[in-house]
């Protein structure tokens, strides 16, 4: 298995239903799209599939993916929130993990 991705700036993306979902690395994005993602069709959909797989194989930079998935979102008409890295939302005395 390859080593999980973080995006430098988290995103929380929410849904027509209410919900709302945070995603801070290619794994949990790529899983969302491959396996939770309602509608499955579109052209930002499949680029942003196409492009998350790239980044976990270091053929693409993890920022370029993360645009692709914002693109696929918006296409999809769900509302996305960019967020402060976790370290900054944790407090002084967490540590950081490693970010791309």
């Amino acid at each position: 298995m390859l080593a999980d991705m973080y995006f430098h700036v988290p995103l929380t993306v929410s849904f027509p239903s209410g919900l709302k979902r945070t995603f801070e690395s290619l794994n949990d994005t790529i899983d969302f799209l491959e396996h939770e993602w309602p509608l499955r069709r579109g052209e930002r959909y499949q680029r942003a599939c196409k492009k998350c797989r790239a980044a976990l194989l270091k053929q693409t930079p993890v920022a370029v993916a993360r645009e692709a998935f914002v693109a696929a979102c918006l296409e999809a008409g769900f509302a996305v929130q960019a967020l402060p890295p976790s370290w900054h939302r944790t407090g002084p005395s967490s540590r950081p993990r490693m970010r791309v």
